[in-house]
């Protein structure tokens, strides 16, 4: 009997840690805005996480000030340049270029081109080079088949 009221305690007990925020949206298109916003939008405390999947408190506030945010009016780019202006270029998953960054984007490009040259350059600097010894012995072997 001791588990029985273990076990309901238990589960009455984990509902409020499972519950999850619910925001209320006037038409589908804000709920779908809001969708893209909170994917797009990255924790500024996470490792490489936006602000839908984590469960950080700071990720939350971020979610509540985006759904804050739409309910004044802001559309998507207003409430991209606020999250940009308050918490920098990092929060944003798409970064804009610039000098500081101009490498994020060319980099895997230049990289590509530089290991194709490379394949293409040792490609022909081995080319028909034969050993002179090897050749030899292939012509043996041949003049024996004859």
């Amino acid at each position: 009997m001791k588990g029985w009221w273990l076990f309901v305690t238990l589960l009455l007990t984990a509902g409020p840690g499972l519950a999850e925020e619910i925001y209320a949206f006037e038409t589908d298109a804000q709920r779908q805005i809001f969708k893209e916003l909170t994917e797009e939008l990255r924790c500024p405390k996470c490792q490489n996480q936006n602000i839908a999947d984590s469960d950080a408190l700071v990720a939350q506030d971020l979610k509540r000030k985006v759904h804050e945010l739409m309910q004044q009016g802001y559309d998507k780019q207003q409430v991209i340049d606020y999250m940009k202006q308050r918490y920098g270029d990092f929060v944003y998953y798409q970064p804009p270029l610039s000098p500081a960054t101009v490498w994020l984007w060319l980099g895997p490009l230049l990289f590509i081109l530089l290991a194709a040259a490379v394949l293409v350059w040792r490609r022909r600097s081995a080319g028909n080079q034969l050993d002179p010894e090897l050749l030899a012995r292939a012509d043996k072997w041949l003049e024996k088949d004859k």
